[in-house]
């Protein structure tokens, strides 16, 4: 009783306008993020505007600028101005700083990839990495992904220079290290196609009991969550996989999250999949307790990562290249508006349709009477327009749209005109 009060409390009055990371925090979660593509936020105003904005995300994490090579490209030579962007930003904006990442095989300078090692030689090395890029950003670094994808697809060890030195023991030195350097952050491992719940699963578990096995520090794992559009497992199942980490004493958050359409242009059939499998995702968070929140890798197709890297792929955010969010940023905000309400969350029709909020509302029933009213004619409702909202559990408002569009189911609590 005493939540329920609270969260009516904090939904009132009647309709609050919400945004993503508004929505993530009334459900439970601590924060909706999404990565800085420190390029673009000074010559992209736009691109800066949606950033800032904190009633959307409220974590962010650099997209490269604290990756080895951007950090000490040469050996003893440190520099931090694309990391400071983000770190920078952050701070401005009141935002909870997420870093990426330490140890990782990619993005690492030659002379650490091609050297010749000996266990305590590179032991030096990364301790010394460690203290000055984790010792400058001591205190604002609220999560450190320490060790970055260290397993590959089939769940074999990944070829690495840190795996070929020390095999498995450089994972808990890693983390030894890390909470040496800076004790308050929370420290995670990091890797991608973890959500199938396969051999690389089984393995991303064994890291973590090799840790803690070996006494070191672990906090959370990162699913990055880069999935394919039709692909992607279903709410429950991604779920369960979560929780194997939880049940290990870990929290866990998707880190790096965009769902891919495999050609393009997508079809509507296909974005009405893609906003079904990004609710899945972020539902499934919200299903486990630990799961502490959702970070979207970039948040607009102008700059994501997938169509440089998969040929044909793309358009896996949840804005387009034009900034108008898509069908997928209304499927989550659906999710997370009904857990934050406990009822079906309605969205509001605006002047720029392409620009949808949603809109938490307070409903209130009476007992007062048993009569049963007299049915009459439902008023003529005018036609939904493009990307708003035509059905779903409780909706009470037009559920056809305008021409050329229709009225698909994207969840349970959301239909939309696509």
């Amino acid at each position: 009783m005493h939540t329920k009060a609270l969260l009516a409390a904090l939904l009132a009055p009647a309709a609050v306008s919400a945004q993503l990371h508004e929505l993530a925090v009334r459900a439970g979660l601590q924060y909706f993020g999404t990565a800085l593509r420190e390029g673009a936020l000074n010559s992209d105003a736009q691109f800066a505007a949606i950033l800032r904005d904190t009633r959307e995300f409220g974590q962010i994490v650099p997209e490269n600028g604290q990756k080895w090579e951007s950090t000490q490209p040469s050996r003893g030579q440190f520099t931090y101005s694309q990391g400071d962007i983000t770190a920078n930003e952050a701070k401005r904006n009141s935002q909870f700083l997420r870093c990426h990442t330490l140890v990782w095989h990619s993005q690492l300078p030659s002379w650490v990839a091609s050297g010749s090692w000996t266990r305590a030689t590179l032991t030096s090395v990364i301790d010394t990495h460690m203290a000055n890029v984790m010792g400058h950003y001591k205190g604002v670094c609220g999560h450190w992904d320490v060790v970055n994808e260290a397993i590959n697809d089939d769940g074999t060890w990944r070829d690495s220079v840190f795996y070929r030195v020390f095999g498995t023991d450089y994972l808990p030195l890693s983390f030894e290290l890390a909470k040496k350097h800076d004790p308050e952050t929370k420290l995670y491992y990091n890797d991608y196609n973890l959500e199938y719940n396969q051999a690389k699963t089984d393995r991303a578990v064994e890291i973590v009991r090799i840790i803690q096995a070996a006494g070191a520090p672990i906090d959370g794992v990162g699913f990055q969550g880069h999935l394919i559009v039709g692909s992607t497992p279903s709410r429950a199942n991604l779920a369960t996989t979560l929780r194997r980490f939880t049940a290990l004493g870990v929290d866990v958050a998707y880190t790096e999250l965009d769902i891919r359409h495999s050609s393009l242009p997508a079809s509507s059939q296909a974005q009405v999949t893609q906003g079904n499998d990004f609710a899945n995702v972020v539902g499934s968070c919200l299903d486990v307790p630990r799961c502490v929140g959702v970070t979207v890798w970039s948040f607009t197709d102008k700059y994501s990562w997938v169509p440089s890297t998969f040929n044909g792929a793309g358009d896996a955010l949840i804005y387009d290249s034009q900034f108008r969010k898509k069908a997928a940023w209304t499927s989550i905000s659906s999710v997370l508006a009904a857990k934050a309400t406990g009822a079906p969350p309605v969205s509001s029709s605006t002047s720029t349709p392409a620009q949808p909020t949603t809109t938490l509302v307070t409903r209130t029933t009476s007992a007062s009477s048993t009569t049963q009213p007299t049915p009459t004619s439902a008023p003529t409702q005018p036609a939904q327009v493009r990307w708003g909202q035509c059905g779903g559990n409780g909706w009470t408002g037009p559920t056809t749209c305008q021409s050329p569009y229709t009225c698909q189911v994207l969840n349970p609590w959301y239909s939309q005109c696509l």
